[in-house]
């Protein structure tokens, strides 16, 4: 090999590393800032995925994401956001209403696509659903404003039960107008409603406690993210205690739940997706509309039914949309 050869291959050798290095950090960078557990969501962050990549983008290939989670405490997400935007990050993915709350207060100029139970308009993240302006966008899932409707299905599975019970996560940031809306529609129907508080995994035990003080024949677990991570658990304890609940998501039915009534989340976190890359290439938070869900699923697990001894009435097996045996 001549002189000139062996200089050229070192200097390739060289050179290829960095430009190796350099594209890297030309490669855009989406932070990922949720109020929930990395594990349970782990289907959730799948959509995701599946959404960026219909939009053109595949993590470690031509995106890189930066993770915070909060885990349930949300207070942290405060400083989870601010340390997204220190670092610069692209585009910043906010999931839950929570995390949605706390990345708008961080920035008003990185752009930011959500996926929020609340309304976006009523919590303040977009001037309107069809044109969100600022920096922000993303999808509704509105699980958080089901609650009057649960509560009449609850009603037509067991209608003879005196006092249902309701489990509510404090720190949530729309609490007040979640009870309020059970509440109403208990007046409503004239149904007896016990809210009892739980914003730790030490809480559960105690509030079930107190659901049996109260003597509550059902129980109604509102949206919250805190809750979506500990499924399992409250599961559990429903089907310990023996009290037909209704939940907020299907995956509370997949883990053995009785019954849920609510749009496909993992539909909002694959339009999250989507979202994100058409911002990656170009686009404008504020033109894109909110997306709203079209369809809410009524699934039954008739496992748990039987279990509890219910009999599910014809009126609900007629309109469930599934039923898991």
């Amino acid at each position: 090999m001549n002189k000139r050869k062996f200089i050229t291959l070192i200097g390739g050798a060289t050179a290829w590393p960095l430009a190796a290095r350099a594209q890297q950090l030309a490669m855009p960078v989406v932070g990922f800032l949720s109020g929930a557990s990395p594990g349970p969501y782990a289907l959730f962050v799948s959509a995701f995925h599946n959404g960026l990549k219909e939009a053109g983008y595949v993590e470690g290939q031509n995106v890189a994401i930066e993770y915070r989670w909060a885990e349930g405490h949300y207070d942290r997400l405060p400083a989870l956001a601010v340390d997204l935007v220190r670092r610069q990050v692209t585009a910043m993915v906010a999931t839950t209403t929570p995390a949605a709350l706390a990345a708008t207060a961080a920035t008003t100029t990185i752009p930011i696509v959500f996926s929020v139970g609340a309304d976006p308009v009523a919590i303040g993240l977009v001037a309107s659903l069809s044109k969100p302006g600022g920096n922000a966008t993303g999808a509704s899932n509105y699980l958080n404003v089901l609650g009057a409707k649960r509560l009449e299905l609850l009603r037509e599975l067991v209608p003879s039960v005196a006092v249902i019970g309701m489990l509510v996560n404090p720190n949530s940031p729309d609490v007040e107008s979640q009870s309020k809306d059970v509440k109403e529609a208990a007046r409503v129907l004239g149904q007896q409603v016990h809210v009892v508080n739980a914003s730790s995994e030490a809480d559960f035990n105690a509030a079930f406690a107190a659901f049996v003080q109260f003597k509550a024949g059902a129980l109604l677990i509102s949206a919250d993210t805190f809750f979506t991570s500990h499924r399992d658990q409250l599961v559990a304890l429903a089907a310990h205690y023996k009290i037909p609940a209704i939940y907020s998501q299907r995956e509370f039915i997949l883990a053995g739940g009785l019954m849920s009534y609510a749009p496909r989340l993992a539909d909002a976190y694959r339009q999250v997706g989507i979202y994100a890359g058409r911002i990656l290439k170009g686009a404008k938070p504020g033109d894109l509309p909110v997306v709203q869900p079209t369809k809410f699923d009524l699934v039954i697990n008739l496992k748990t039914a039987k279990a509890l001894g219910l009999t599910v009435p014809p009126t609900l097996l007629v309109v469930a949309d599934e039923l898991i045996e």
